[in-house]
């Protein structure tokens, strides 16, 4: 064999180790991919039952029911166009109530529930994570300025 074609195997075989290993990180970064969606993209957009996002709402006053076990509670969370169902198991955040802002990470079942792996509620009256806060805003239901719907008293 002769050097070039040395160089030339030796460059083709880099090339093939450095296509794998991008497609081993490019399949690792799909997994660990999250995607959030109001209620409203869930209704008219309907992702894919089992993959994996993030939904972001209000929790709507009257919706929150525990669980005779005492860790599974299944509350409604809304962008005050539309209502999505969510059921969590576990411990929920000491600033979960109704009215308040919610982000749940989790699955979307085929029967259109909302399982929740991880509840995270806002921290505070003005702090609502942006995706929720633009989904208000475009429905009309939140200005500029205004503090957020569950912070109105």
């Amino acid at each position: 064999m002769t050097p070039k074609r040395k160089r030339l195997w030796l460059l083709l075989g880099s090339l093939g180790a450095l296509a794998v290993a991008v497609g081993l990180v490019l399949t690792a970064l799909d997994d660990n991919l999250v995607f959030f969606y109001s209620p409203t993209q869930i209704v008219e957009k309907a992702p894919p039952a089992d993959k994996r996002l993030r939904i972001g709402g209000l929790v709507t006053p009257g919706s929150v029911v525990k669980g005779s076990d005492g860790l599974t509670t299944t509350f409604e969370v809304t962008d005050t166009k539309h209502t999505l169902k969510v059921t969590y198991r576990g411990v929920l955040p000491d600033l979960f109530r109704e009215g308040q802002g919610v982000v749940a990470e989790g699955t979307l079942g085929k029967d259109g529930v909302f399982v929740a792996r991880e509840v995270l509620a806002k921290h505070d009256e003005k702090y609502m994570p942006p995706e929720v806060a633009d989904a208000l805003k475009k429905s009309g239901h939140w200005k500029e300025g205004e503090p957020p719907p569950a912070a109105k008293k």
